[in-house]
């Protein structure tokens, strides 16, 4: 039988963040033609795609849309029922958080905005737009990111931040490798990606800090769901304090990601080593500290998370062996943290739904 509890942890769609998620889409869309038929007027015919072409065009509004959107609707939702723990928050933290849900949401409309006008260049080669196409386009693309972008941070939980973050991280990682200057960057190693100083080691340096930033406001939404798993007299003993060293882990996670963006290889290899290193570190003591820090999760958990350590594992005896090389150890450990983290939320939000 589902409690107010359980759904409280997946909120359903309010009517007012439907309304005011169309009255964005409105709003912007309206911009956005504007902005199209600007163009037109300006330009006869525009290209789908190149150099300031619509795709591009497209993409930049289509991100300050999603951008004002998202940060409306993650505000607006500090104030819905049923989330008052958000009010606790400190301003500070919150307005950090705020920024991270941002410019994930900024990025990932102007990257997908990007990948769709590509295709459309690929399906009609060579066509030109008038005006009343670059009105239309402009008005559709930016209103509906204004649209997504608003409902998806005003209804932001745990598993959504989740899902947001590895989704950011993967494709702002893809994006660096295929906009990078040199072909053969893998020769060397993952980090590698971010030394080049073109818009590649923007996207890929960037991707990290932003990626870090957005670890860090997923503890605030783990702290939540922990004290959730375990209301009143039924918290293990000690709970508190293991719930402590979760999230201190998670955020120290998060800073370390973060770090390791800002301080490149070539900028400062000690530095960015130490924090590629702590980054792990905490992995690792999530990992194996799990029995002890998380005893309420289900007994499920564990086996994922044992096969997690075991993955990793043979990853470090494949490396050493030679089997594999740096760039490819590199990128299994990444994939491996990001996909232990979005399995930990699954089973978290089932354990606390379970629990409630």
């Amino acid at each position: 039988m589902t409690t107010p509890d359980a759904r409280a942890a997946a909120p359903a769609p309010t009517l007012r963040a439907e309304s005011e998620a169309l009255l964005a889409a409105y709003i912007a869309g309206a911009c956005g033609a504007v902005a199209g038929l600007v163009l037109g007027l300006v330009a006869d015919t525009t290209s789908l795609w190149g150099t300031w072409g619509l795709g591009s065009w497209a993409a930049l509004a289509g991100a300050v849309a999603a951008g004002i959107s998202s940060a409306l609707g993650f505000w607006r939702s500090r104030s819905t029922d049923g989330d008052d723990w958000r009010r606790d928050i400190a301003d500070w933290r919150y307005v950090v958080s705020t920024a991270s849900v941002v410019i994930a949401h900024v990025a990932l409309t102007a990257i997908g905005v990007l990948a769709l006008f590509a295709l459309l260049a690929r399906a009609f080669i060579g066509v030109q737009v008038n005006g009343f196409w670059t009105t239309a386009l402009m008005a559709l693309v930016v209103g509906l990111a204004a649209y997504l972008a608003y409902l998806s941070s005003s209804r932001m939980t745990t598993q959504r931040l989740t899902s947001l973050l590895v989704s950011f991280i993967g494709i702002g990682t893809l994006a660096a490798m295929i906009t990078t200057s040199d072909p053969q960057w893998w020769e060397l190693h993952f980090s590698q990606l971010g030394t080049f100083g073109d818009i590649s080691s923007f996207l890929f340096n960037g991707t990290l800090i932003a990626g870090g930033l957005l670890v860090t406001t997923f503890t605030l939404y783990v702290t939540n769901d922990l004290r959730a798993l375990h209301p009143g007299d039924t918290a293990p003993a000690g709970a508190t304090g293991a719930d402590r060293v979760v999230t201190t882990a998670l955020a120290v996670m998060g800073i370390m990601l973060a770090f390791v963006g800002i301080f490149p290889v070539d900028v400062n290899m000690l530095l960015h080593n130490v924090s590629a290193s702590g980054m792990a570190a905490m992995y690792l003591l999530l990992l194996a500290g799990g029995p002890w820090l998380l005893r309420s999760m289900p007994r499920a958990y564990f086996f994922a998370s044992w096969g997690f350590l075991a993955a990793l594992v043979a990853s470090i005896v494949l490396f050493i062996v030679g089997y594999f090389g740096l760039t490819a150890f590199e990128i299994i450990v990444f994939a491996l943290i990001f996909g232990w983290l979005a399995v930990f939320i699954r089973f978290l939000g089932v354990a606390r739904a379970e629990r409630s």
